[in-house]
């Protein structure tokens, strides 16, 4: 089942002309790569960084909830 989205006039017409450029035969299909890349990136992404939780696992140490 496919979904409809609107997009401006100016941003499909931009695409559509770099369409043979990127690679892809349509702007829906250039759209939907681009917005699973996103998506992925963000699944990827840690919540914290490596300093932040160490930061945090030393508060739960020195709170006594880890060893």
């Amino acid at each position: 089942m496919s979904k409809q989205v609107s997009i401006p006039d100016d941003l499909y017409e931009k695409i559509k002309a770099k369409l043979d450029e990127y690679g892809f035969k349509t702007v829906d299909e250039y759209v939907v790569f681009v917005l699973k890349g996103l998506l992925e990136e963000e699944e990827e992404k840690p919540v914290f960084s490596e300093e932040e939780e160490e930061m945090i696992k030393k508060r739960l140490r020195d709170l006594g909830y880890l060893d």
